[in-house]
């Protein structure tokens, strides 16, 4: 599914169920990540080194508002995780959403997502963007509606690159 996606590759630790579904609405409520979950995100991204490593490790931005209404932003959580156990170097700066999006909500089909997040992301510093390869990290990839369309606002700043590691997938993406 992933063939004419703006990204080079994708990794998930794991399915979006059992306790991969509860650490991440856990994780839409509370800044925190178990340390189970923890040492899962290390292990994947250990494992698939060689095709996610990149020069920056970019968050999937929530809206300004959005953000202020949770109080933080989950991908940056997850971001930050590979900073302190990696030394991987986090922009939670250059790539923005700057349209506030409607809710992804379950009864949503990959359409209505896809055109949900359409023209939602801007890279507003591209010199930091310019010629790097990103990772870029999120909690869930659904239909991959946001991830694409984060991506490509990203290799349109100038990115060589983009990969993409989340928490959990949606079924067999």
């Amino acid at each position: 599914m992933c063939t004419s996606a703006p990204f080079t590759a994708a990794r998930a630790c794991g399915v979006y169920s059992g306790a991969f579904e509860a650490s991440i609405l856990s994780l839409k409520t509370t800044p925190h990540i178990c340390p189970r979950l923890r040492e899962i995100v290390y292990r994947t991204f250990s494992d698939h080194l060689g095709v996610l490593e990149g020069d920056l490790v970019v968050p999937v931005p929530l809206h300004r508002l959005r953000e202020m209404q949770r109080g933080f932003n989950q991908a940056a959580i997850i971001a930050g995780l590979l900073s302190r156990k990696f030394g991987a170097r986090v922009d939670d700066r250059s790539l923005k959403r700057i349209k506030a999006t409607e809710r992804h909500r379950a009864g949503m089909d990959a359409n209505d997502r896809t055109h949900s997040v359409e023209r939602a992301f801007e890279v507003a510093r591209p010199a930091m963007i310019g010629g790097a390869s990103v990772l870029l990290v999120d909690d869930v990839y659904t239909t991959g509606s946001t991830i694409r369309a984060a991506s490509q606002a990203l290799l349109d700043a100038g990115a060589e690159r983009v990969t993409v590691l989340t928490i959990a997938r949606v079924g067999d993406r």
